[in-house]
């Protein structure tokens, strides 16, 4: 079942959603909103409804374990090059906006004004990050997410160079790990995300690694 949702803050529960985990459509995008869906496993998508956020939450769900992620022969040998810079929270705004023109057309995903102004005022709270992948001083490469306690919640990649993307998730597992965190939400699986070390967890596991 699909709920609309109206002005009040508040969502229905996750497990009366559709087979695809979709469980609402509109609402806003206000931080407010945004904290408590993604406290409880929830995203907005914009795809088939692209007037309203279309609100999601799988039932199984696609994470990396920071001390699983997996980093292959030839990425050691990139990141011992040390061609490539990484930081955090550098240039957010650079990060979503490389993002947005990636994927305007992708499965459908929609990331526009709307969205990416919701995100830079989490940013600006202190509840969205990003992490960038610099060669020389042109960024060619990163990611960004949500980050509640210690799990980040990762919302979309981008990769000018071969790679990149893929050292922006290796720099945030290593940086998790440092740092105590506990899970990377991917969101969707995708053989890109597989081969990094995602695998799949129940709902039921997912919001205890939440709580």
């Amino acid at each position: 079942m699909v709920y609309e949702l109206d002005d009040n803050l508040w969502f229905p529960d996750p497990r009366f959603g559709d087979d695809d985990g979709c469980i609402a459509v509109g609402g806003d995008l206000s931080v407010d909103r945004l904290l408590l869906a993604y406290q409880n496993g929830i995203f907005p998508w914009y795809a088939f409804r692209r007037d309203d956020p279309v609100w999601y939450c799988p039932m199984q769900r696609f994470v990396i374990f920071p001390s699983e992620i997996h980093v292959s022969h030839s990425m050691r040998t990139l990141m011992n090059k040390g061609r490539y810079r990484l930081s955090l929270n550098e240039d957010f705004t650079g990060v979503i906006a490389n993002c947005s023109r990636l994927r305007i057309d992708e499965d459908g995903a929609w990331l526009g004004p709307d969205m990416i102004a919701a995100y830079t005022e989490l940013h600006r709270e202190g509840f969205a990050a990003s992490v960038e992948v610099w060669e020389g001083e042109r960024l060619v490469g990163g990611l960004y997410g949500v980050n509640i306690g210690r799990a980040f919640f990762g919302e979309s990649m981008f990769s000018l160079v071969p790679s990149a993307s893929k050292l922006a998730l290796i720099h945030l597992a290593h940086t998790m790990q440092e740092t105590g965190g506990t899970v990377i939400d991917c969101q969707f699986r995708t053989p890109h995300l597989e081969s990094m070390g995602g695998r799949f967890i129940s709902y039921t596991d997912y919001m205890k690694l939440l709580r």
